[in-house]
Formats: structure tokens, C-alpha cells, sequence
């Protein structure tokens, strides 16, 4: 039904304003009684599914990247399409509009999205007064700085929304890759990369003293465009600062290979979707054999099939996240995914 009708009707709209009404959308229909629905639907519950992975129990292994659900507003409504689990933001510590509009573009020949939003959201406070209702699935937080703040102050901006999200979120997802905010991806050398995780972790030990010690997973989102000697030096990040894990990958600032026009493709900012599978995949199995899988992975970008999901898993991925699939193939892809993994045994 999502391809044959509800696609080919948002497909005619700007793709922001869709975001806009799809919220609104699943939000009534949540308010009406249809949540019992979209879980018969949609959830596939099975203990074979389940995985734990730094230290959280995940009921199965298909989450919902960062960037949809921004602000914190619907992830408890997003959990009745069957995601294991769900990551907010990225957030800031101060509200920001992003960049200017039209910021995000449909390459459809190439089932992609550019997007070039700028952490777009309405700051890390007001996220913090909607988690604090109950939640029906585990959430990631995903941080980032303001695009005001200069990269030597970047420290404060991710100490600050840790700090507010800390009660709040079950993991925390360390935002430096995006290609959306001006110099934010020099975050990414090693120096400062290492110097913002290891204040990260000691502000982790601190609460995890004073809060019931209750530790909080740490991963760091990193760039599909890295070479492989800067994957090494995420690799010796990792051991060095003992943090939980790598989400890879973001999206990419490459365009090759692309079937859509030249209007569309030379559009600036992030390209997500089918053509950023194979380079995360790539990426994901490098880190995974180059480390002899010292630290967990989620690997997310271009998946858009139950296929492109296991492909991940093989490659040494430890769960898996969509976004880009989601908006093109529908809440179904989430169930092909689950029922795909338990038939194949993995």
C-alpha cells in the first residue's frame, strides 16, 4: 500500500514538508487506536531476534537512524513499526533553524536523498521535556555542537547536551561527521577527536558514580569518506579512549555513478541511500577485520532491501540502522529485515 498509494502522492511534495505531514499523520493515527494495528503489522517479535550490544538489550537489531525523529517527539509511535530501537537528534544545545531552505532533495532514479539541514532542531532541552514520558523502545541520543560555536569551544556544546540527555537516553551517539555544518567534519582528526571522547567518558564515569551507577554507551558516528589510514586512527581512537562502538557511516559528500540529473546531483550537502551502500559496507567490514572486532558496530547507508541488511551483518555490522530506506520502501522494509534474518539464521 505505502509504494502503490501513500508514496507516489508524497513523492509530489516538497520532501521537508512531507516530513512535516508524516509526523502529523502518524501522530493521529496513534491518537485514534491504530497503534495495535501498525504492530500486528509491522512487529516481528522473536527471542532470536534479540541482541545485546554494550551492555543494552535490544529486541532485534533494526533501528531508526538519526535525523528523522530530530527533536524527540514520535519515537515512542515510530517503535509500532517494529524498530529495535531508535535514534534522536542530532541535537544542540541551543535551538537552530539549520540552514536555509530547500535543504533537502529526492534523487529518485537513484532511490537517494541530499540533504544539507544543518542540525536543524529545537535544541537539546526541549528534547529532554518530551523523553520524559515512559518509552516502549530504547533510544540513542545523537549530539552535536551549534553551528555558532567555534570547534576549539565544540567540547562544551557536546558536554552540555550529555549532560541534559544523560537521565534520558539509553546510549549516546558523538556527531562529527556531518558534512552540514561548516568545519564541523575537522572534528574528525585524531587531536581533537580524541580529546572530546576522553572528556566524554570522564564526564560518563562521574554521572555514572553519582546516578546509580547507571553507564551510558558511547559511540562515535564517523564519515563514509574517510581513507583507510584515517579509519586506522579511528580504530587506535577507539582503544585509546575506550568508548563503545562506531556508527558507520554518515553521509557522503562523493557523487559517483549517479543516474539522476546534474540539477539534482550538484545540489550541495549529504548524499544518502542505494549509492552509499556499497562504501559503508566497505567501511563497516575494514573496521571490522583491521580491529579483529574489538568494539561493536551499527551500520547504516543504503539499505533498502533485506539483502543490503544482511550484506551489513555479514560484513561484521552488530545491528543496522535505516533512514533513507524507510522513506522509500516503506515501514514494511523493517519486517522484510527481521523475518529475513531469523529464515537465514543470523
Amino acid at each position: 500500500m505505502y509504494k502503490i498509494l501513500i508514496r507516489p502522492l508524497f513523492f509530489l511534495l516538497d520532501p521537508e514538508r512531507v516530513h512535516h505531514i508524516s509526523f502529523k499523520l502518524i501522530k493521529f493515527s496513534s491518537k485514534i487506536g491504530m497503534s495495535g494495528l501498525f504492530r500486528s503489522l509491522f512487529v516481528v517479535k522473536d527471542k532470536r531476534l534479540e541482541r545485546e550490544v554494550f551492555g543494552l538489550k535490544f529486541d532485534n537489531p533494526v533501528g531508526l537512524a538519526a535525523g528523522f525523529d530530530k527533536n524527540a517527539v514520535l519515537y515512542n509511535e515510530l517503535a509500532n513499526f517494529g524498530f529495535g530501537f531508535v535514534e534522536i537528534g542530532t541535537l544542540t544545545p541551543k535551538p537552530q533553524d539549520g540552514n536555509p531552505k530547500k535543504r533537502l532533495f529526492r534523487l529518485k532514479a537513484d532511490k537517494a536523498i541530499i540533504n544539507r539541514m544543518g542540525f536543524n532542531n529545537n535544541g537539546v532541552f526541549e528534547a529532554v521535556e518530551k523523553l520524559k514520558k515512559k518509552h516502549n523502545v530504547l533510544i540513542g541520543g545523537n549530539i552535536g555542537k551549534n553551528k555558532v560555536t567555534p570547534n576549539e569551544d565544540a567540547i562544551k556544546d557536546y558536554l552540555v547536551c550529555f549532560d541534559a540527555l544523560f537521565d534520558h537516553v539509553d546510549y549516546f551517539v558523538v556527531n562529527v561527521s556531518s558534512p552540514n555544518t561548516p568545519g564541523l567534519r575537522e572534528l574528525q582528526d585524531k587531536e581533537p577527536l580524541t580529546a572530546l571522547l576522553k572528556e566524554l567518558k570522564v564526564q560518563n564515569q562521574k554521572y555514572t558514580v553519582k546516578r546509580d551507577g547507571v553507564n551510558k554507551p558511547i559511540l562515535l558516528k564517523i564519515a563514509p569518506d574517510l581513507t583507510d589510514a584515517q579509519l586506522l586512527d579511528i580504530i587506535d581512537i577507539v582503544a585509546e579512549t575506550k568508548i563503545d562502538g562506531i556508527i558507520a557511516t554518515n553521509t557522503t559528500i562523493e557523487r559517483k555513478n549517479l543516474k539522476s540529473s546534474l540539477v539534482e546531483t550538484e545540489e550541495k550537502g549529504g548524499l544518502s541511500g542505494k549509492p552509499l551502500k556499497d562504501r559503508s559496507t566497505e567501511v563497516i567490514r575494514f573496521l571490522s577485520e583491521k580491529s579483529n572486532k574489538a568494539f561493536p558496530i551499527i551500520g547504516v547507508g543504503g539499505i533498502n532491501s533485506e539483502d543490503d541488511a544482511i550484506e551489513k551483518l555479514e560484513a561484521g555490522a552488530d545491528l543496522i540502522q535505516i533512514w533513507t530506506g524507510f522513506v522509500y520502501e516503506g515501514p514494511a522494509l523493517v519486517k522484510k529485515i527481521n523475518k529475513a534474518i531469523l529464515e537465514r539464521n543470523i
